[in-house]
This record gives C-alpha cells, sequence and structure tokens, in this order.
C-alpha cells in the first residue's frame, strides 16, 4: 500500500468554529442502540476509535524519535500525545465503558474492530518516516492533519466497518452534543494544530517558507491553521 493511500479524501471541515458551536451544527443522538445513559452507539465507536488513534500518534512519534534522536519535536510531541490519549481513556471510562486498549506497549492495538487498521497503519508510518528526517516530519504532519479530521467528523475507517454508521456526519465533533465529549475533542483539536504547526515549521526549514502542502486537509484549511 502506497503512503498516499492512507489519506482519505480532503472534506470541507470546520476545524476553525469554536467547539460551543458544534452541537448546534451536528446534534447528538441518531445512533443505533447504547452502552450508556449519555452516549449512543456512534458516540461511544468515535471515543473508542480516537482512543487508539491518540495511541497510534503517540507511537509513532516515539519510534520516530527513536531514530532520528537530533529532532527533538518528536519526543516532546509523543509526550502531548500520551496525555490526549490517556485524556480519551478517562473520558471513556467516565461514561462507564471499558476501554478497548489492553496493551500499551508501542505499536500493539488491541480494540476488538480496529486493532488491524491501527497495526498496518502504524507499521506503513514508521516505516515512512524511517526514510530520511524530512519524511519522518512529513509523517508527524500528515497525523497530525488526519487526527484533525478524525476528530471533527466520523472517520472513513468507522463508515468501513460499522454498518449502522454510513457517513462522515454520523459520529465526530460535529456530531455530538455532549459538552463531555466536546470538552475533550475540543483540547485534542487544539494540540492538533499546535502540533502541525510545529512540524510544518521545521519542514520549511528545508523546503522554504511557505511551500508545505496539505496532506489531508484541504491547502485553505491548513493556510488557516498556520496563520497564512
Amino acid at each position: 500500500m502506497k503512503f498516499q493511500q492512507l489519506a482519505v479524501a480532503a472534506l470541507t471541515v470546520s476545524l476553525m468554529v469554536p467547539v460551543s458551536a458544534n452541537a448546534a451544527r451536528g446534534g447528538g443522538g441518531g445512533g443505533s442502540g447504547s452502552s450508556s445513559s449519555s452516549v449512543d452507539f456512534n458516540e461511544e465507536t468515535h471515543m473508542m476509535f480516537m482512543r487508539e488513534e491518540e495511541k497510534l500518534a503517540r507511537d509513532v512519534y516515539t519510534m520516530l524519535g527513536a531514530t532520528w534522536p537530533d529532532q527533538a519535536v518528536f519526543s516532546g510531541i509523543s509526550g502531548s500525545e500520551q496525555g490526549h490519549t490517556d485524556s480519551v481513556k478517562n473520558l471513556i471510562e467516565g461514561y462507564g465503558l471499558t476501554d478497548p486498549n489492553t496493551n500499551d506497549n508501542v505499536g500493539a492495538y488491541t480494540g476488538e474492530d480496529y486493532a488491524g487498521y491501527f497495526t498496518e497503519k502504524y507499521k506503513l508510518l514508521v516505516d515512512k518516516g524511517s526514510i530520511n528526517e524530512l519524511e519522518a516530519l512529513y509523517v508527524g504532519a500528515f497525523i497530525e492533519e488526519l487526527d484533525m479530521l478524525d476528530i471533527v467528523q466520523c472517520p472513513q475507517a468507522i463508515i468501513d466497518i460499522q454498518r449502522s454508521i454510513r457517513s462522515t456526519s454520523d459520529c465526530g465533533l460535529n456530531y455530538t452534543d455532549e459538552d463531555q465529549i466536546q470538552t475533550v475533542f475540543g483540547n485534542l483539536l487544539d494540540g492538533s494544530k499546535s502540533h502541525l504547526r510545529a512540524y510544518v515549521g521545521r519542514i520549511e526549514n528545508v523546503i522554504g517558507d511557505g511551500n508545505y502542502v496539505a496532506q489531508v486537509l484541504t491547502q485553505e484549511e491548513v493556510n488557516a491553521i498556520l496563520g497564512r
């Protein structure tokens, strides 16, 4: 599988909309079934997925930091991603749900539905980032763009696996009306914006200022995050 095949279609998403406005746009409900009195199936599924996607970021950055120790950005951001994946774990458990991650080792994914997806993506991203330092930085930027898309709207991997979830509007930050989910995922979104700026800054130290090309989001969205 080529690296480019990992990128989902660049859709127009409301990455710059404040968290408080998201419920009015998406609205909770509409899921098929519930494991909690507060969250529906779609919200639960998204939390489970994002728990392991945040762990994926931590794991990839941990490996790339070991491969390229002169690039301190990886070790710094991997620590932040540890906080992100822990915050989603706490969110899941706060709703009385079971954390899908039963093995915290780097590269290990144990979620019932998405372990294969994350295992494959981990290997591909680490292999790509092991080519040279610039490719590693591009991997970091790719992960942050994809993470933002998957926070805001329903990840394509969920749509591919869950029969009852059929479109990008069926889960994600723009779907939920749960205050706790909005707060946690709003914070994750802000963190990913900061991380993207860090990676792009280092990439453009090599390729020249203003030359970074968006990999998952639209160029307009990326430029807005970068303040351009």
